[in-house]
C-alpha cells in the first residue's frame, strides 16, 4: 500500500514538519519519544466527588460554545449559548455513540439549562449526529456544522460519515431559545476517496473506523476567509492514519485541500480539530485516545497541539511532543474531548474517572457505567508561550463548571 507521504507528495526525507507550501505537518515517532510525563501536561486527579450533571437523565459529551464570526460565544438573553452531544443514560457508555443527538444549552453562571435536541426527529441524514461546531450569522441564523453518521432510516447503525450544515434561525421569545425546526440540513464535506479515505465502515465502533468527522468552524483572522477543520484518514501502509483536513468556504460551497497536519503512522484517530489564534500565532489542538496510538498506549488520552506563523504552516508540536495536557497515569480514561477556547480555557467531559485504569470498552456494562462521568469535567487553563504549553496549576475550576 502507498505510504502517506507518497500519496500526499510530501518529501519524506526532510524530516520537518509542515511547510506552509501545501505539505502537511508530520507527526511522527521522533516527536512521540520526546514525551514526558510532567505536572505541566498532566490534568489533576478529579478524585471521588460528587459531579453535578447537566441533563440529570442523559449523558453530555464534546461540549461546544455557538460562536459570534469574531469567534466569541453568543450571548441570548443573557445566557451563552452551547450545544453538546447527548444520550439517554443507559446501557454501556460506548453505546451512547449510536444513539447520539446534538443539544442546545443555555449557561448562566454555573447554571446549566436544557434546550431540548438542536434539530427536529429525523431532519438529520444520519441515523444519529456526532460532533461539530456552530456560528451565528449577522442575519440571526445559526450555521450549525456538525457530522451526520449512518444514514437516515438504516437497519442498524454504520458508520458512514459526512459533514452536514443546518442553517437555522435562533429564535428568543420570552424565556424560550430555540433553533426553528424547518431548516434546511446539507451535505456540504465527504472524504473525496483519493487524499482522504472514504469514511463508510459499515462494522466497527470507538477506534475501529476511518473517519471523515468533527467539522470545526475557523475564520482566519489574516483575511477574513472561513475554513472547515475536519478530523479525516489518509492511507499509511497496509492500515490508515489519523489526518487534520482543511476545507476552504467559496461562494458555491466548500473545497477540501491537503491535510494540515497527519499522523505519520503513529495514531489511526484524530478528534476534534480546532485552531485558537494567541499572539499571532495559529495553534492547531486535536485530541486521541490512547488505544488509538501505534503501538496501542504508547502515549497518553489527551489533547495534543502544534503552532505555526499562519493557517497553512509550517507547523511544530507544542512542547516537543504535541502533548498538551494529558490524563494523569492513575486515571488514563478521566476525561476526553478537550476544547480550547479563545481565552485559554479548557473544556471537555468526564469519561471514566474511577475505573481505576481498567480498560473501559472490556468491563461489563454495569461496571462501565458505574465508573462512567457522563458530564463536564473541570475546565483547565493554558498557558502558550511559542511552542511551550502547559497546565496553568492552582487554578482548575470545579466539576462540571464552566466559569
Amino acid at each position: 500500500m502507498t505510504h502517506v507521504m507518497s500519496l500526499l507528495g510530501t518529501d519524506t526525507e526532510t524530516g520537518s514538519p509542515g511547510h506552509g507550501d501545501g505539505r502537511p505537518a508530520r507527526w511522527d515517532r521522533r516527536h512521540l519519544a520526546l514525551l514526558t510525563d510532567t505536572p505541566a501536561t498532566t490534568a489533576p486527579v478529579v478524585g471521588p466527588v460528587a459531579l453535578p450533571r447537566v441533563l440529570p437523565h442523559d449523558d453530555v459529551w464534546d461540549l461546544w460554545p455557538i460562536q459570534e464570526e469574531d469567534g466569541s460565544t453568543s450571548t441570548v438573553l443573557g445566557h451563552e449559548l452551547w450545544m453538546g452531544l447527548s444520550a439517554p443514560a443507559a446501557g454501556h457508555p460506548e453505546d451512547r455513540h449510536d444513539h447520539a443527538r446534538v443539544r442546545l444549552l443555555a449557561k448562566d453562571g454555573d447554571d446549566w439549562k436544557d434546550l431540548g435536541h438542536a434539530f427536529a426527529d429525523g431532519a438529520s441524514p444520519g441515523s444519529r449526529e456526532w460532533s461539530g461546531s456552530a456560528v451565528r450569522r449577522p442575519d440571526g441564523t445559526v450555521s450549525v456544522f456538525y457530522t451526520a453518521a449512518g444514514r437516515r432510516g438504516e437497519a442498524r447503525p454504520t458508520f458512514v460519515q459526512r459533514v452536514v450544515e443546518a442553517r437555522a434561525r435562533l429564535v428568543a421569545d420570552g424565556d424560550r431559545i430555540v433553533l426553528e425546526p424547518h431548516a434546511e440540513h446539507r451535505e456540504i464535506l465527504s472524504s473525496d476517496g483519493r487524499t482522504y479515505l472514504p469514511a463508510d465502515d459499515v462494522e466497527g465502533g470507538p477506534g475501529k473506523i476511518r473517519a471523515f468527522r468533527d467539522p470545526g468552524w475557523f475564520r482566519d483572522p489574516a483575511d477574513g476567509r472561513e475554513h472547515l477543520l475536519v478530523a479525516a484518514s489518509v492511507a499509511w501502509e497496509d492500515r490508515y492514519t489519523g489526518a487534520v483536513a482543511l476545507a476552504d468556504a467559496a461562494p458555491d460551497g466548500w473545497s477540501l485541500r491537503p491535510p494540515l497536519l497527519v499522523a505519520d503512522g503513529v495514531n489511526h484517530e484524530i478528534e476534534r480539530p480546532h485552531i485558537v489564534v494567541h499572539g499571532s500565532s495559529y495553534y492547531l489542538f486535536f485530541c486521541t485516545h490512547r488505544h488509538s496510538f501505534h503501538p496501542p498506549r504508547s502515549a497518553p488520552t489527551g489533547l495534543y497541539g502544534f503552532v505555526a506563523p499562519s493557517l497553512t504552516g509550517p507547523y511544530e508540536p507544542l512542547n516537543g511532543s504535541g502533548l498538551v495536557v494529558g490524563n494523569p497515569e492513575s486515571e488514563p480514561d478521566q476525561a476526553y474531548a478537550w476544547l480550547v477556547l479563545p481565552d485559554l480555557r479548557v473544556v471537555s467531559f468526564l469519561n471514566y474517572p474511577s475505573t481505576g485504569g481498567e480498560d473501559p470498552m472490556r468491563i461489563p456494562a454495569t461496571q462501565a457505567r458505574a465508573g462512567f462521568g457522563g458530564t463536564n469535567a473541570p475546565v483547565l487553563e493554558l498557558t502558550l508561550d511559542g511552542v511551550n504549553a502547559s497546565v496553568a496549576r492552582g487554578r482548575e475550576s470545579g466539576a462540571g463548571t464552566l466559569p
